[in-house]
């Protein structure tokens, strides 16, 4: 079976910090950002990008839908 290569797009205005995400993710891709979004909330974003396998955890259990992942056969060109 070919490995999936993941991304993920954080919507950084509505990202509540709450950290489902983080801890739904089984590469440790996603952590919470120093910085303060328009609300004042640390927002989600990808600390580990080359070790997101696009498993799409972290958009299912996302409380606000924020986060919407993008999959990839490794080694695909567009």
């Amino acid at each position: 079976m070919a490995k999936a290569k993941g991304a993920i797009v954080v919507d950084t205005a509505r990202c509540k910090g709450c950290g489902v995400c983080t801890t739904a993710c089984p590469t440790k891709v996603i952590e919470l950002a120093a910085e303060v979004n328009g609300k004042g909330y640390h927002y989600a974003y990808m600390a580990n990008p080359d070790a997101c396998i696009g498993c799409s955890n972290c958009g299912i259990v996302c409380p606000d839908t924020c986060i919407t992942v993008y999959r990839a056969k490794a080694g695909a060109t567009a």
